[in-house]
């Protein structure tokens, strides 16, 4: 387990040594008064929220789902701040169930690519005939750069089926968040919320070992998703 952790972190440290600016410094040397801080919101919002999940199906008491999972959000044509092509990050998991509520809980943090990060939820799975899997999910993460600090609220609804080691999914969130400059002048906050619409594969190679990629469409941008974990 110590190694395949060790695997996982690498992978995420690699993905952010890649950058050739993180997000941090990309705002600083493109924020200003003219630029639309609630389309840049809206984009770090959705790179959150695509960490939401990666299937219909929770965790059995007294289980674990471990994973880490890179997201990444093209910026919309009004996000006049960010020069990148995409803005990601990567995120830890942990999701266990608490046996007595029937509730999954869920714990992830990030410190990748300028952008720091630590949140959880609480997830409702219900399964239909051992294929059909379907999660509600409701979370909250308090983010942070070197010139801004956010708190995202996000609600997730997503169902998948089982077919043979394949299990493909779809699924909708609401992403809403609260974003605040720090150290900047003209020092501004918004609070801005976006639908998002998500479609995606996990695959089971080997017992206990999933991989997953999905795709993300919001109202003004799209978003991709890919991961690795372990479950118990």
């Amino acid at each position: 387990m110590k190694k395949l952790l060790s695997v996982l972190v690498s992978i995420l440290c690699f993905a952010g040594a890649a950058a050739a600016s993180n997000i941090a410094d990309d705002f600083r040397a493109h924020y200003s008064a003219a630029s639309d801080l609630a389309a840049y919101n809206k984009d770090i919002n959705a790179m959150v929220g695509l960490a939401d999940f990666h299937t219909g199906k929770g965790t059995s008491f007294p289980g674990f789902d471990i994973g880490a999972t890179l997201t990444a959000v093209k910026p919309s044509s009004n996000n006049n701040i960010s020069s990148d092509d995409y803005l990601y990050t990567g995120f830890i998991t942990a999701e266990t169930k608490i046996p007595v509520l029937g509730l999954g809980v869920v714990l992830r943090g990030t410190d990748m690519n300028g952008f720091e990060s630590l949140g959880g939820g609480l997830k409702y799975n219900l399964g239909l005939f051992d294929t059909i899997h379907v999660s509600l999910g409701g979370f909250y993460d308090r983010a942070s750069t070197d010139w801004y600090t956010t708190d995202h609220y996000s609600l997730s609804a997503v169902a998948s089926m089982n077919v043979l080691f394949i299990t493909p999914y779809v699924g909708v969130g609401y992403d809403y968040g609260e974003l605040e400059t720090k150290d900047l002048l003209p020092s501004r906050s918004t609070s801005d919320g976006d639908m998002r619409y998500t479609a995606g594969v996990n695959v089971k190679p080997f017992p206990f070992v999933y991989m997953f990629a999905a795709y993300t469409k919001t109202s003004s941008s799209h978003g991709l998703q890919g991961g690795v974990g372990v479950n118990f």
